[in-house]
């Protein structure tokens, strides 16, 4: 799989319930997940497919958008707790509920520093420079 858009989150969209610029958009850390695009919809579907959430990042800060291309500061994972290998990075909208119901919006795998081993210490997410940046809609 490469980096994409889940279908719900692109659904969200479309209909207003996810808006870029002014809601709180944050990034999980996960390991041992099986993704399903099309019907994972939330946060508890990617624990039910055998994820598990190893770090939170605070809101992204500095969020763009221009020509359906979503940017936004880089961001950290602070003091990652040490232990096997994580693969992916979800974008999700923190909703202000149980972190288990937050809106899955786009998943991660491919990028530099992907899959890597957490050792304790802050890692750092450096989004992508090019045209697509973050992800294009």
């Amino acid at each position: 799989m490469s980096n994409a858009l889940y279908d719900s989150g692109r659904q969200k969209f479309l209909e207003g319930s996810i808006a870029w610029l002014t809601d709180n958009i944050k990034c999980l850390l996960v390991r041992g997940y099986t993704p399903n695009l099309a019907t994972h919809q939330t946060v508890a579907d990617v624990t039910g497919a055998g994820g598990t959430v190893v770090a939170v990042t605070a809101n992204l800060g500095t969020k763009t958008s221009a020509a359906g291309v979503a940017d936004a500061a880089d961001t950290v994972f602070s003091a990652v707790p040490a232990g096997a290998a994580c693969q992916h990075v979800a974008i999700v909208k923190d909703n202000g509920g149980a972190q288990s119901t937050w809106p899955l919006i786009a998943l991660i795998d491919t990028a530099t520093g992907l899959p890597f081993t957490p050792t304790g210490a802050d890692e750092n997410v450096a989004w992508d420079n090019g045209a697509n940046k973050i992800f294009k809609l």
